[in-house]
């Protein structure tokens, strides 16, 4: 078994204010119902964020959090690693505005883009760090802002996601917990499967490109679907080898809440029980990035993580990108 060198420590995380139900949906036009959004997705309910909430604010909640639940002050973090897919601002990173909202003076601030794998990128980013001597206390957050990039009339996206942020500190291991395997891979390949095709660099934001929401997410569904499935089976297995464990050694699988009928496929794949799986995709929809932090703090405060559990993380995205990895709590 590969021996741990950073464990998480605290972990937290902020929703916004406002709590979007599916019937809400009906007030502004879309075509759909509860039933059929449940049956589909097994979303009910999602947070969106309004105006004075933004990545910053939601990022600088959850990392207060898991910082009080870690006992370290802001003056202590070597390093900020943000993973967002919707800054609030293109120049500079979310990761500085964050560092100047919670006061961390001393740290590196910098993000990472990998959808909604990202936190488990990042959770792998700051381990490299604490093995390389590098940093001795590391915040990981993801936090993102969907509503900001949602096509608000084509229901087979708006209805899936959801705003948030989740946070966790990472120290040096101690006991033998901690990460003790981690797996990333990306296929760019398929990056158009799910996507926003307008508004970067090669085709900057015009009238006519927001006129006709082409700057907005794009999805195809099925193959998404297809693709998640094979991805998060694969890096369960991978987390599994990586760390000479069975699925039998597993406590806790906190997968990616991006809907229901993946999830299940991704336990059955992995011959977990759903008992033994993290779900609250029901209450929270998508919120990418922000997904396994949410679930991880849950699952902490619940008392489903407990001294000695071990944990696997599982992720797909965008890019289209995929991540897992198992800590020792």
């Amino acid at each position: 078994m590969k021996r741990p060198s950073a464990q998480i420590v605290g972990v937290g995380h902020a929703v916004p204010r406002r709590l979007m139900t599916n019937h809400d949906f009906a007030k502004i036009g879309i075509e759909t119902s509860d039933q059929w959004i449940i049956e589909r997705t097994g979303i009910r309910t999602r947070y969106i964020a309004g105006d004075d909430e933004t990545v910053a604010t939601m990022s600088a909640d959850a990392s207060r959090r898991a910082m009080e639940r870690a006992g370290v002050t802001a003056s202590e973090l070597d390093a900020i690693v943000v993973s967002t897919s919707t800054p609030d601002r293109l120049l500079p990173a979310a990761a500085v505005e964050l560092q100047a909202a919670i006061g961390a003076t001393r740290a590196a601030a910098f993000d990472i883009s990998a959808a909604c794998a990202g936190w488990v990128y990042g959770l792998t980013i700051g381990e490299g760090l604490l093995a390389s001597g590098s940093a001795e206390t590391v915040l990981v957050v993801g936090a993102e802002k969907m509503s900001s990039m949602i096509n608000w009339t084509d229901r087979a996206t708006c209805v899936l996601f959801g705003d948030g942020a989740g946070a966790g500190v990472l120290k040096r291991s101690r006991q033998g917990k901690g990460i003790l395997s981690a797996y990333m891979r990306s296929d760019g390949q398929l990056s158009n499967l799910l996507q926003r095709p307008k508004g970067g660099s090669t085709t900057p934001l015009t009238p006519e490109i927001v006129g006709a929401r082409e700057h907005l997410v794009t999805m195809a569904g099925r193959e998404v679907f297809k693709h998640a499935v094979r991805s998060m089976a694969d890096a369960c297995d991978r987390a599994l080898d990586g760390a000479k464990l069975s699925i039998s050694d597993i406590d806790l699988l906190i997968p990616h809440q991006a809907n229901i009928r993946i999830i299940e496929a991704t336990a059955k794949h992995a011959g977990m029980s759903m008992d033994n799986v993290y779900v609250n995709v029901d209450r929270y929809g998508n919120t990418s990035a922000a997904s396994i932090p949410i679930a991880l703090d849950e699952a902490i405060q619940s008392g489903r993580v407990r001294d000695g559990s071990n944990v696997m993380f599982v992720a797909f995205g965008a890019g289209l990108t995929w991540a897992s990895a198992i800590h020792r709590f």
